[in-house]
């Protein structure tokens, strides 16, 4: 009370803000996790969990792998390029450059772009113009270009945010460019690489539009790179829209929160190791 009371009328109005905002977000929070939990966890049975769907046991199991399978991919290829994209445009190219730039507005503007778009590009592109039709390989490379600008730009700013003390004194005793970009630059700026990645697997488990453009919506495990499939989103969007089996969506959907949690959990531990490293 008496951190209160030293405080001026307008810290305190800010003060009093941010605490409520804070509240509200927490509140809203547990409001959606519980929910979630509480309608959900209770439907959680071992018949969804069978390695093939039926129309009798609602099986999650083939829609889980098909979300495992399209997260690893999708980063195999968009973290290397994005990675490398802004490492070129923060230590290669020259500060002001035109081309930066363009680029970065680029990566703006794709980053806007709403994922319906990305799906009925994909589809065109990939399905109909490669001749890939709706497959794994199809969804993959569409989900990549979904989340390369947020890997490019969370990259970019977190390169940014490494002094530049750090590069002069490796330069200083000696070290090459390329030696100091991935010896001293790089690992320091990991946590905010990572963040951006987790980010990136959070939109990709939760995109429901583009992958039924390009990946399809059938309740099966792709047995290859272009065979059709089904993730957690779809298939708990496909239990909801058909109005039967509301109780096998809500636990989807718990399975998809506490994948999701876990993946968060798996990302923020290997971070906190390569940091202390």
């Amino acid at each position: 009370m008496k951190f209160l009371k030293r405080k001026k009328p307008l810290d305190l109005i800010f003060f009093l803000l941010t605490w409520l905002s804070a509240i509200i977000v927490v509140f809203v929070l547990i409001i959606i996790v519980g929910y979630i939990l509480i309608n959900g966890v209770p439907h959680v049975t071992p018949s969804l969990f069978a390695r093939e769907f039926t129309m009798a046991n609602q099986s999650l199991f083939p829609a889980l792998m098909g979300t495992l399978m399209l997260v690893g991919l999708s980063l195999i290829i968009s973290v290397p390029i994005g990675v490398f994209s802004a490492i070129y445009m923060v230590e290669y190219a020259k500060r002001g450059s035109i081309f930066v730039k363009i680029v970065r507005r680029m990566t703006e503007t794709l980053a806007g772009i709403p994922s319906i778009v990305y799906g009925l590009f994909g589809f065109i592109f990939f399905g109909v113009f490669l001749g890939w039709g709706l497959s794994l390989m199809s969804g993959t490379f569409t989900i990549s270009m979904m989340i390369l600008p947020l890997i490019m730009r969370t990259t970019e700013e977190s390169l940014k945010s490494v002094p530049d003390t750090f590069r002069e004194g490796s330069f200083g005793l000696g070290a090459g460019k390329l030696r100091t970009v991935f010896r001293i630059v790089l690992p320091s700026a990991v946590p905010g690489i990572l963040a951006g990645i987790i980010l990136a697997i959070g939109r990709i488990i939760g995109e429901t539009a583009a992958i039924i453009f390009t990946l399809g919506n059938v309740a099966r495990m792709p047995n290859n790179l272009f065979d059709t499939g089904r993730t957690l989103s779809a298939h708990m969007y496909a239990l909801a829209n058909e109005g039967l089996h509301p109780g096998e969506a809500h636990a989807t959907a718990a399975v998809l929160l506490i994948v999701v949690i876990l993946i968060n959990a798996l990302s923020s531990f290997v971070a906190k190791k390569l940091v202390k490293k």
